[in-house]
């Protein structure tokens, strides 16, 4: 059960807000029957370690093999709806054009499928196409011209295919990263809505939007590990919570 009183409060404090950033993770697209990260390593998977899927080195020791995965999971990303929680942050931009931010740790394309299609991706897209290593011949080839194969890869020079996210070891995209600080640092109310806050530096953005005076709401069915930070923090799900908080602002 939501906390009524909790709601009215947080719902003054947007109304009052000139500008607000939805910070987005794992749960609110496990809402839609996306499987989180680890989620995703059951069955079939269940013996690999993450890094065996997630990473250049895995990648490169059996491409095969990672791209099986990464193909079902983006089948998963296909068959998924966006959900009450995607629609309520697209309706509310919509209504209050230029007020809202979304930045999402997420993967898929469901904010944009529901509207939101300027949100800051900070890992990344599970439905992109990338090469493995800059050509070796310099040339700007498209990756959806290789070759078919189990990954695709270059006719020419044989460089392979790889899904666009950020794997383990590399750094986030420098421009979505800097978007996201400067919507964080700018933001009258931070919503931070299915992070566990594991995940950094990703998670680092929630102090640097309270240190900037964002007043900072969690929204969660559990505890996470940056709840410290929140002014407010409202236990519940993102289908549940953001449309009691943003339909009728």
């Amino acid at each position: 059960m939501m906390d009524e009183a909790v709601l009215a409060r947080v719902r003054e404090r947007l109304r009052g807000a000139t500008s607000v950033c939805a910070f987005t993770g794992a749960g609110m697209s496990a809402e839609s029957g996306i499987a989180t990260f680890r989620d995703a390593l059951t069955g079939l998977w269940a013996r690999f370690d993450p890094a065996q899927l997630a990473s250049e080195e895995g990648f490169r020791d059996d491409p095969a093999r990672a791209w099986a995965w990464y193909a079902e999971r983006r089948a998963g990303v296909r068959a998924a709806e966006p959900n009450a929680g995607h629609h309520a942050l697209a309706a509310f931009a919509r209504r209050h054009p230029g007020r809202l931010t979304v930045v999402s740790q997420n993967v898929d394309d469901l904010h944009q499928r529901a509207g939101n299609t300027d949100t800051v991706r900070l890992h990344g897209d599970m439905l992109a196409d990338r090469w493995l290593q800059r050509c070796p011949r310099a040339q700007a080839c498209d990756p959806a011209d290789a070759a078919p194969g189990t990954p695709p890869r270059c006719a020419e020079c044989g460089n392979l295919v790889r899904p666009g996210v950020v794997w383990f070891g590399e750094v986030l995209p420098g421009a979505a990263f800097d978007a996201a600080e400067r919507a964080v640092r700018g933001c009258g109310v931070l919503l931070v809505v299915g992070t566990s806050g594991a995940v950094w530096p990703a998670a680092g953005l929630v102090s640097l939007a309270r240190m900037a005076g964002a007043h900072v709401v969690i929204v969660n069915p559990q505890p996470s590990e940056i709840d410290d930070e929140a002014d407010e923090l409202v236990a519940g799900t993102a289908a549940e919570v953001l449309p009691a908080l943003l339909d009728t602002l």
